[in-house]
């Protein structure tokens, strides 16, 4: 786990709610339970906020670093997908947001790009070409700041859901998504299954950390396509259940880690 993604993941799942803030020492005693060193995490934050994901504030307990609004709009449409089953979108309208640009020259740029439309539910058709099956948020502000000129479209294929489904397994590779999700539950089940009654909520904090990291994974890979679009028993559905379980399981016990931490 790099610190730099540990601290997205960190104040994304907890400090967001708690205003999005918190000081130095508080950061090194939260992500020292995964293993992570203080110099990485304090060079993992000067580069966040070079980025402009994060800025420094002074706080009664020192000095320390908020989210930005850029950083806010992300971990909140994050949160969203990660916690995909407490919502619905009212279900597909048979569309989607179909997006053809003129791919960057440099590769740093090409791959960051290829990224960020990954995380916001797009994939590639060829380099020029990314459908999405509901419009990404944020996606105009991205292909902005990077300088990429393009169109988009409201588009329905012409072969109505059969050929909505061709058009998607040419997208994304559903199978190795699929099989992905069951090595996620494979993994992570012993590991959430050690956390019982006698476990301490620094230990509860950790294992739950862990498992929202690996979650926030499928962020990158999964567009979560509509029901119709999926393979029959599609092993995402067991995974979100599985993940949904333990999270919530885990949740007080970890709060009250974040909490103390907080407040030390």
């Amino acid at each position: 786990m790099q610190a730099r993604s540990a601290l997205f993941d960190l104040y994304g799942d907890h400090l967001r709610p708690r205003g999005g803030r918190a000081a130095v020492a508080a950061l090194v005693r939260l992500l020292a339970p995964l293993g992570i060193a203080a110099p990485a995490v304090r060079t993992a934050v000067s580069r966040m906020v070079r980025q402009g994901w994060l800025h420094p504030l002074r706080l009664p307990t020192g000095p320390g670093y908020g989210i930005t609004p850029k950083a806010a709009r992300r971990l909140d449409a994050a949160g969203a997908r990660i916690y995909r089953t407490r919502k619905s979108d009212g279900g597909w309208d048979g569309h989607f947001d179909l997006i053809m640009l003129e791919p960057p020259q440099h590769r740093g740029a090409r791959a960051r790009l290829v990224a960020n439309l990954g995380f916001l539910g797009y994939g590639s058709i060829d380099g020029s070409t990314w459908i999405a099956p509901r419009p990404g948020e944020g996606v105009d502000a991205l292909l902005a700041e990077a300088g990429v000129r393009h169109d988009r479209f409201r588009a329905a294929h012409a072969g109505g859901t059969t050929g909505a489904v061709r058009l998607v397994e040419r997208a994304w590779d559903l199978t190795a998504i699929g099989a992905a999700y069951d090595e996620f539950v494979e993994r992570l089940t012993p590991l959430v299954t050690e956390i019982g009654p006698g476990a301490t909520d620094e230990q509860a904090y950790a294992v739950r950390f862990t498992l929202v990291h690996a979650w926030r994974a499928f962020l990158f890979r999964d567009p979560q396509l509509p029901p119709e679009l999926l393979p029959a028993g599609w092993a995402g559905t067991a995974a979100a259940a599985f993940f949904d379980r333990h999270a919530a399981r885990l949740r007080p016990a970890a709060d009250r880690y974040v909490d103390h931490c907080l407040s030390v």
